[in-house]
């Protein structure tokens, strides 16, 4: 299997191979001391392996620290503006939050991967992985996140400013530094496409192209979603992965939940398919509804006497009719990731379809 152990080159939209010094053409500075506290979880997440263990994993990913830059004064334009710059079918990673409703463009965060930013008056950042195709919001409070430069599993390893610790965006767990071995607090960010998050939310602002540097934002340097090419629809990775389990095609899309205790994971395809899937996380019953409206999914802890199906297109819970993100349980937070990083994040996941 042919690998790469440093990310300077990356595929084109046509298959091209361009190099790192293309995307990264303006310098960052690094400030360690940006501020001060980030919000922890009051529980660390699961994480399988020892942390010394992962720590001698991290590869560099050919960038230096701040290479690839965050988005620190994110600017924010109107549906109408953003409808001349985004096709109906481009995935944009939307969150609702208090008054505040955005969405922020793949094709703009794929050369930064981080945005932090501000919702409903609480500091976060949005961060998203190309490599993995994982999209996640954390709180950030008086620092910032920025990008280390640096791989877990072909996954983003931030860093935050203030005390420099490394966090693996997927585990959202410090490996390495002040905070080694504590959580971040996370929100849920929805993967979907423009028209879809357009026709649900119309007055939704979206992330511009202002972001304080130049870079070729019409053109996404690992491929396309739009119609999937490149890398997305590759066979192989870039780099080393955890592990090697064939059960599904490498970048087939799950929609993975984790508690400190335990994973499991439902795959997108077959839940589209069927609009419910029900299964357990660790001996807890879960299940995993889909909402058609964003092409996503939600997972719920299910009581015991409770049941959840599927009902000509409604989802049915207790022999009521509900909207997918509403159900009468307490939700497990979840994301969409490639196959091959959620199963070498969690070996020892369950996996649904």
């Amino acid at each position: 299997m042919a690998r790469i152990s440093r990310r300077t080159f990356l595929l084109g939209a046509g298959g091209s191979v361009v190099t790192m010094a293309a995307a990264s053409s303006r310098p960052v500075s690094t400030r360690l001391q940006d501020g001060g506290k980030i919000p922890l979880a009051d529980e660390r997440l699961l994480v399988e392996y020892g942390l010394k263990e992962l720590q001698n994993e991290v590869v560099s990913g050919g960038p230096p620290k701040d290479g690839i830059p965050s988005i620190d004064e994110p600017k924010f334009t109107g549906a109408a503006e953003a409808d001349e710059r985004l096709q109906p079918g481009d995935i944009v990673f939307g969150v609702a939050k208090g008054k505040d409703v955005k969405a922020y463009p793949q094709y703009i965060l794929v050369w930064h991967e981080i945005a932090n930013d501000t919702l409903d008056g609480t500091p976060v950042s949005v961060t998203y992985c190309p490599l993995t195709g994982t999209a996640m919001g954390f709180k950030r409070g008086e620092t910032t996140l920025g990008v280390s430069g640096d791989l877990l599993n072909n996954n983003l390893v931030m860093y935050d400013r203030a005390t420099d610790s490394r966090w693996p965006q997927m585990l959202a767990t410090a490996i390495e530094g002040t905070h080694e071995g504590k959580s971040l607090q996370e929100f849920r960010l929805v993967w979907t496409t423009w028209k879809q998050w357009k026709q649900r939310h119309p007055d939704t602002e979206v992330l511009s192209e202002d972001t304080g540097y130049i870079r070729d934002y019409g053109r996404d340097p690992y491929g396309t979603y739009n119609p999937r090419g490149g890398y997305y629809a590759s066979s192989n990775t870039l780099f080393d992965r955890l592990q090697d389990d064939n059960r599904y095609p490498l970048k087939k899309v799950v929609i993975g939940v984790r508690t400190p205790t335990d994973a499991t994971a439902f795959v997108k395809d077959s839940l589209r398919k069927k609009g419910v899937i029900t299964g357990t996380l660790g001996n807890a019953p879960v299940a995993a509804v889909y909402d058609s409206t964003l092409d996503t999914g939600y997972v719920y802890r299910v009581p015991d006497a409770a049941s959840v199906n599927y009902d000509d297109g409604d989802v049915v819970a207790d022999g009521a009719v509900y909207p997918p993100a509403d159900l009468p349980f307490d939700r497990v937070y979840g994301y969409d990731a490639m196959w091959f990083a959620w199963v070498g994040m969690y070996p020892n996941t369950g996996v649904h379809d």
